[in-house]
């Protein structure tokens, strides 16, 4: 750093990244501060209920651990912002897929497939379908019914594929809600990366199941970078298996409102999963991102590490972490990560991690949830390298999002991910001048 007789050192890109990232490095960044939360059934910024924020306090309806599941859509009441599942969810944004009927309207898939993998389909009531894990709500029940049947990608047994698996979904501007399901079945000791890539102009709510044989690798990374005025809902599930290894990367850019739920389970000891996740939402958008990790298997273990960052008048962002060890699962090893960066005012992040052991007898599990803004620290911190405050707060995000971006592993889509962060902050206003109220 400089004193007072002497100029100051302009950072160059290289370095200038590396400072971002330093300002990142574990117990550094912005302060933890409990989130307010939404009224039940308000679906709105507001009152404080039972269980935000609460690291396993009460909710509303009783333990997360108690998930009613079914794949019959009127075994769910109809969602009124009352339950625990919908209590954040603006509905009458949502309202087009919880009310839609069955639609002949769908999407195909662009693919680019590897040398051992195939795209196939079965219809309603294949013995396939009967046995994925049950939908956790409304939506995804109707989901299941209305996708009339699915598309399968098999990777066979023991293959390494060269070069990842590509799937495009491009919404056409179609006003019928599209249903879809897809089952990604990985065959023992395969090894893959799968992109699922979200664009366009679309009302879609779809299921995607991750089915991993015993010793499979599998990458999956999951993009939404809808056109604005898209509506998405989705479940995504995985079922590990045993010594099997999940790495799942979720990023969220784009459309109206987007919501999803990931479920992961075990089916045999060893497995080990790790979710990453990647949001930012503009001013009216809605992402809400649900997970819940469920550890009934012997020595297993799971990293979930999100990170969102909001800007723009009524930005909001939600995200709910279950994890539960059930009295079988000793050995587990779990931590769970979910930090917020608000760079204006008038944005709002919700934040709910849940942990719920029911044995003693594990490695280790923990949660940690931070909701802050720009630190002025770090800001002087870059400034006083020669770095002007715009640039400044460009690093700062670009570095509060750098390690799950390069978690990904795919050098163009990492750059192109970035390149559209860093398009969306040219809109950033001059924080200097704007005081930000934390929720």
């Amino acid at each position: 750093m400089s004193d007072q007789n002497s100029p100051a050192t302009v950072a160059g890109p290289a370095e200038s990244a590396a400072l971002a990232s330093e300002l990142f490095a574990p117990g550094v960044g912005a302060q933890a501060g409990p989130p307010t939360t939404p009224a039940p059934g308000t679906g709105s910024a507001g009152d404080t209920p039972p269980g935000a924020h609460s690291h396993g306090g009460p909710a509303p309806t009783g333990s997360p651990a108690e998930r009613f599941t079914s794949n019959d859509p009127d075994a769910f009441p109809r969602p009124t912002g009352r339950e625990e599942e919908w209590r954040f969810t603006p509905l009458r944004r949502v309202r087009a897929l919880l009310d839609g009927a069955p639609s002949t309207t769908r999407l195909q898939w662009e693919t680019d497939l590897p040398e051992g993998v195939e795209l196939t389909s079965v219809p309603a009531g294949d013995p396939l379908l009967d046995g994925l894990p049950e939908p956790v709500d409304r939506l995804a029940a109707l989901t299941r019914v209305n996708s009339d049947g699915a598309d399968v990608l098999r990777i066979a047994k023991e293959a390494v594929l060269d070069r990842p698996v590509s799937l495009r979904l491009s919404g056409t501007g179609s006003e019928d809600v599209v249903w879809g399901q897809l089952v990604v079945e990985v065959g023992q000791f395969a090894q893959a990366t799968v992109v699922l890539d979200h664009a366009g102009l679309a009302r879609y709510s779809g299921g995607v199941a991750f089915l991993l044989g015993d010793g499979a690798q599998l990458t999956v990374v999951s993009v939404q970078e809808w056109a604005p005025g898209t509506v998405h809902g989705g479940q995504y599930d995985a079922v590990v298996g045993r010594d099997a290894s999940l790495k799942q990367v979720v990023v969220t850019l784009g459309g109206d409102l987007v919501r999803l739920v990931s479920n992961v389970q075990y089916a045999g000891p060893g497995g080990s999963v790790d979710l990453f996740g990647l949001y930012f939402a503009d001013e009216t958008q809605h992402q809400e991102h649900r997970l819940w990790v469920d550890h009934g298997t012997p020595n297993c273990r799971s990293n979930v590490v999100y990170k969102g960052a909001l800007q723009g008048e009524n930005a909001r962002t939600v995200w709910i972490g279950d994890v539960r060890i059930r009295p079988a699962a000793t050995g587990t090893d779990t931590y769970e990560l979910n930090r917020n960066l608000v760079l204006t005012d008038g944005a709002r992040a919700d934040s709910v991690p849940n942990l719920e052991i029911e044995t003693g007898e594990i490695v280790g599990a923990g949660h940690a949830s931070a909701t802050g803004r720009f630190d002025d620290e770090q800001l002087f911190y870059l400034c006083s390298r020669g770095i002007d405050a715009e640039t400044a707060r460009r690093l700062v995000v670009r570095g509060f999002f750098a390690d799950v971006v390069q978690h990904i592993g795919i050098p163009a889509l990492q750059d192109r991910l970035m390149t559209t962060i860093e398009a969306r902050l040219g809109a950033l206003p001059d924080l200097e001048e704007q005081p930000v109220e934390v929720a």
